[in-house]
């Protein structure tokens, strides 16, 4: 079996993984850095709205707008680390380093724009494609980056722990410690070991085990999930945002419409024209996008409806054309001018508030293993989260997380390496039909049982099906050889299961998380 040694293993190429690898390469460290795809096949490159840039806004009304979304639940400590590094790391890096080219004004300071439970004008954004420009530009910094190793097309297959994947059985009576990944390399269908001083999961969200997302294909929750399964402690898995305003298709695939339409001025209407937004919340459209998903679906529910629409009347045609071109082309494409017709909408999972748990560090219970971005869970988010803070997340965990390694690294000084024991696979290949199936179920019982909507009657169904389903992906994996899709699959079935697990757990609708009653 292949080795690789490295000092940071990196396991996703997003915005919070390659600013991680980053500043741990800047002081010297080798960078391992793992995605399933080429770079920008990432969450953070269909962000649309924005990042929040606080240098001219009111830091404890920020915190205040990240508290009252999340119901009052979020972390404080984490929120005060946030508001306070925040400006600096988009300063340092996006602007005076790397330059994006975020929209300015005419007199060429930046244009702030408001989205969804914000109080302030304060976040910048590159029109409609914030995440595009700003991943772009990161992930050429780290193509030019001494010292950073990018492997695309490895899909980690499981971390290696001194407990089970050491070649010493002695390491067993260590303490619970991650030394790298199984990755398996897609290319060549070889499973190689990759040994790390520090091991970073940086894969993501978990929105695609829900039939309807915004997410990348593949967002399953692989860190989660592998996480779990070396004895990591996982939280606020229940809460799951979903985004109100995915484009509802007629032929064309579902696309996100950002929040930043309605801080421009667009509102939500039914197919009647009406704003029933502004009955529910103070915000109306521009409520807190919990009560927005949850308002819309029960709408529906009432009416029969298929869908709402987002009404663009208050802006004008140019505008909306000079501020939101990808969007205004993407519809253009579904037959639909935007500058003069309603966009169709439905809410869809989008970004799971809980995760890995971590410090403000990014430190798990696990030694040597670390979560940031959207994999872990600091308590930022608390029940729900607040629009664009999570590019910024992504930047403030992972300078965080990489100075403490740069730091923690420097006083351990060097050691002797474990080595892991040899993988074997199996001969059988899986039927590709019944691992499409199996995948589909997933996504169907969890949008059906666990979605928007809850209750003890729905997760309880939704559990029976899943605990019936992963008897068979568990002898898939026993049996057949690993592929990408076998790997999705088995990961899949293990966040969906403790989504459920952790949803049945909680009976008090907060945030994301809504428990209907029952009769």
């Amino acid at each position: 079996m292949k080795t690789i040694e490295t000092d940071c293993l990196v396991l996703g190429a997003g915005l919070a993984g390659s600013a991680y690898a980053l500043h741990a390469a800047r002081a010297g460290l080798r960078v391992e850095l793992l995605s399933l795809a080429e770079p920008l096949v990432a969450n953070s490159d269909w962000a649309q709205g924005g990042i929040i840039y606080g240098a001219q806004s009111d830091p404890a009304q920020l915190a205040r707008d990240i508290l009252d979304a999340s119901a009052g639940t979020a972390n404080p400590a984490a929120i005060e680390q946030l508001v306070r590094e925040g400006p600096a790391a988009v300063k340092d890096l996006l602007l005076d380093e790397l330059h994006v080219d975020f929209d300015r004004r005419p007199d060429g300071e930046l244009d702030f724009t408001r989205e969804g439970g914000h109080h302030e004008r304060r976040i910048i954004h590159t029109r409609d494609t914030t995440g595009h420009s700003i991943l772009t530009a990161v992930a050429a910094k780290v193509d030019a980056t001494p010292g950073i190793t990018r492997r695309a097309g490895f899909v980690a297959v499981d971390l290696l722990t001194l407990s089970h994947n050491a070649a010493d059985p002695a390491h067993r009576y260590e303490p619970l410690t991650c030394f790298g990944c199984y990755a398996l390399d897609t290319a060549s269908g070889e499973v190689i070991a990759i040994t790390a001083r520090k091991t970073i999961l940086a894969t993501g969200g978990l929105g695609g085990i829900f039939l309807h997302t915004t997410n990348q294909p593949g967002s399953v929750g692989h860190g989660v999930a592998m996480a779990y399964r070396v004895g990591a402690r996982v939280i606020d898995l229940e809460y799951v945002q979903f985004h109100p305003t995915v484009f509802f298709p007629r032929d064309a695939a579902p696309f996100l419409i950002t929040e930043a339409l309605r801080g421009e001025g667009a509102v939500i209407v039914d197919a009647r024209g009406r704003r029933f937004m502004d009955k529910i919340h103070p915000l109306g459209s521009l409520a807190p996008r919990d009560i927005v998903a949850r308002s819309i679906s029960q709408h529906l529910a009432a009416t029969g409806d298929a869908c709402v629409f987002l009404d663009l009347s208050a802006l004008k045609p140019e505008f909306i054309r000079d501020r939101f071109p990808a969007i205004h082309a993407r519809c253009l494409e579904a037959g639909i001018d935007i500058t003069r017709e309603r966009i169709p909408i439905v809410p869809a999972a989008h970004f799971s508030c809980g995760g890995v748990h971590t410090d403000l560090q990014g430190r798990t219970n696990v030694r040597d293993l670390n979560a940031i971005g959207e994999t872990a869970c600091t308590g930022l988010h608390g029940a729900n989260r607040l629009a664009s803070t999570s590019l910024l997340e992504c930047l403030v965990s992972a300078r965080a997380a990489a100075n403490a390694d740069v730091r923690e690294l420097a006083e351990r000084g060097a050691a002797a390496r474990p080595v892991a024991r040899e993988w074997r696979s199996p001969a059988k290949v899986a039927d590709p039909l019944l691992l499409q199936q199996d995948l589909h179920q997933i996504r169907q019982t969890m949008w059906n049982y666990a979605g928007i909507i809850r209750s003890p009657r729905r997760l309880a169904r939704a559990r029976r099906i899943l605990l019936e389903l992963r008897e068979d992906i568990q002898a898939f994996y026993r049996d057949c050889r690993p592929t990408r899709e076998l790997i999705e699959l088995r990961n899949a079935i293990q966040t969906a299961l403790l989504v459920v697990h952790a949803a049945s757990l909680n009976p008090v609708s907060k945030g994301c998380h809504f428990v209907a009653e029952e009769s």
